[in-house]
């Protein structure tokens, strides 16, 4: 599936907005081997069997925490900035649209009353050990 929209800030990928309508038949992975979350898509016919399997522990380590957002209903608006504050770039997202975040800094508004599924690599350590608060310049 291709991006609607990708963000960069300078030459690196910021983040990726996806049209969850768009899904590709099959097993389709939307982000690099390299990334820290990994997001994938099924669209498979009826009676299909995927084998059962478990996955192997490995020793992974996460430098970052990488987030991907998912509008089940209503309609966000996800402004993203430098880590020292910088505008880089909105992405609006309506239902059945998702915004996988790699890296900088994110603010979402909710712009409808919405419903939305978070997803982020853990473990999470708390707010004050996980995050960092920045004033942003807004544009």
């Amino acid at each position: 599936m291709n991006p609607v929209k990708s963000i960069y800030n300078q030459d690196e990928l910021v983040a990726q907005v996806f049209n969850l309508k768009d899904i590709e038949e099959g097993l389709d992975f939307l982000t690099e081997d390299d990334s820290f979350v990994q997001v994938g898509t099924w669209h498979y016919k009826k009676e299909t069997l995927l084998p059962a399997h478990f996955h192997n522990d490995f020793d992974r380590s996460a430098l970052r925490t990488q987030e991907v957002v998912i509008v089940l209903s209503g309609k966000i608006k996800c402004s993203l900035y430098s880590t020292d504050g910088n505008f880089i770039d909105d992405a609006f997202l309506n239902q059945n649209m998702m915004i996988i975040q790699y890296s900088n800094a994110h603010e979402y508004e909710l712009l409808e009353d919405s419903k939305v599924i978070e997803i982020k690599n853990g473990p999470y350590f708390g707010p004050d050990k996980d995050r960092t608060r920045i004033n942003v310049e807004k544009n």
